[in-house]
């Protein structure tokens, strides 16, 4: 039996499941069913989402409270302003408790309270969601696996009103645009019988100044970056999966300025992989590139990792946006989130592959994508030359790489490899010496 949301002519975007049909336990986001607005503290409003999870695979979900084998939910706000999608606020973690095994998703085979039964549903409205003696830190779950921490960090209240739930920075909400909530469970069983990567689901939502409310109707099994591609069909939109681990969404849009030049946007989603990424590198061989940007959402409530912006630097044939080190605190993008990455460029759009480093060990160190990029410009004779006038090896070129590699710029990263040293100065000096042909 189809799922019991109605959604008319617009099925499609509803990503309609199937109740029994995946193998093993599945849940997914049903529906983002309501929305509680707490009001704002030191420039900063605080909401929770109400949702109602469904399980559509052929075998019972684990929801057994005191333990860590019932789901974890995360909620999330997003931004459509001027053509950029960005996330702009995250919760704390809402911990199940029980199932009350619901008819949202069609036939149910109802269990009890400590399971969640084939084709069965279960709401937690937004006032659960939000309650923060029950929300807990995002840092001791891995997506992935399902596996976190029992008993969970970050217990209590807090003593305000925005403590733990999805915080939205005031300066944020003044600004109009199109706006989006999102929900993504994450639970032991599902994860193991490799239903993990359908667990997030999307709504649209009215904004009236500090108010957000649900509107429209949910888009089961997309995640909120789907919202996107929803607005506009030029959005290239992929998932990009790491060997043996998790799954990032990569959205891509250019624009033309009609001066000569174009704007490049990258949103980089990781929804599923707790290897996270800490690095985004773009081709932008012999590319003149301006307005380049960065945005992440913020961690909060005492949750400890970094907030410092990737750095942009350009080198080796590419732009790549990178995290400061900061150990295993880094501002690396985890799960349950969205960076954004843009700029732009005096060359039309070509297709090339885009790399996403990897923050956790592992192997492979790094994926690619393929999307749009900036095609090839007036690049350089060898990789010596690397300032303007290209073709010639000179001065400029020698102040460019020593201004590089004391600085920090990988434009001085001769070899490509993201480290400046000996070799970088040995191989600039080769090429500088060979001259151009």
């Amino acid at each position: 039996m189809k799922t019991g949301m109605i959604c008319l002519a617009a099925g499609a975007l509803c990503g309609i499941a199937y109740a029994g049909t995946s193998v093993g336990p599945d849940v997914i986001v049903g529906d983002v069913s309501d929305m509680s607005n707490y009001g704002g503290v030191g420039g900063i409003h605080a909401y929770s989402l109400g949702t109602v999870s469904c399980n559509v695979g052929n075998e019972v979900v684990d929801w057994i409270d005191g333990t860590n084998r019932h789901p974890v939910i995360g909620q999330t706000i997003y931004r459509l302003l001027d053509g950029r999608l960005e996330q702009m606020g995250q919760s704390w973690l809402k911990h199940g408790f029980a199932a009350l095994n619901g008819s949202l998703c069609g036939s149910c085979q109802s269990t009890g309270f400590d399971s969640l039964g084939i084709g069965c549903s279960d709401p937690y409205g937004s006032g659960l969601n939000g309650q923060q003696s029950n929300l807990g830190t995002k840092t001791e779950v891995n997506a992935y696996t399902g596996l976190f921490l029992w008993p969970f960090g970050g217990s209590g209240t807090g003593g305000n009103a925005i403590f733990k739930r999805i915080q939205v920075k005031d300066t944020d909400l003044n600004q109009a645009g199109q706006w989006f909530g999102g929900a993504q469970y994450v639970t032991l069983d599902d994860a193991q019988a490799g239903n993990q990567n359908n667990n997030s689901s999307w709504r649209p939502l009215t904004h009236n100044g500090f108010t957000l409310n649900v509107t429209s109707f949910t888009r089961r099994e997309q995640a909120p970056i789907y919202a996107w591609k929803e607005m506009d069909p030029q959005v290239d939109l992929q998932q990009v999966f790491v060997p043996g681990e998790g799954m990032f969404n990569l959205a891509t849009r250019v624009y033309d300025n009609g001066d000569g030049t174009w704007r490049y946007e990258y949103a980089l989603h990781n929804q599923t992989s707790d290897r996270s990424a800490d690095s985004f590198s773009v081709p932008a061989v012999g590319v003149d590139l301006t307005n380049i940007g960065f945005h992440d959402v913020d961690y909060h409530s005492g949750d400890p990792y970094d907030l410092t912006d990737w750095s942009d630097a350009q080198g080796g044939g590419a732009i790549t946006w990178s995290a400061a080190d900061a150990g295993t605190n880094t501002n690396a993008l985890r799960w349950g989130t969205m960076y954004n990455f843009w700029f732009t460029a005096n060359t039309p759009p070509t297709t090339g592959d885009v790399t996403i480093h990897l923050f956790k060990a592992g192997t492979p160190a790094s994926i690619t994508a393929t999307t749009v990029v900036p095609s090839t410009g007036q690049a350089g004779c060898n990789v010596a030359d690397i300032a303007a006038p290209f073709g010639v090896l000179d001065l400029a070129d020698v102040q460019a790489f020593i201004a590089g590699f004391v600085g920090g710029d990988l434009i001085a990263d001769m070899n490509g490899d993201n480290i400046l040293d000996l070799a970088d100065v040995q191989l600039f000096i080769s090429n500088f010496v060979a001259g151009c042909p």
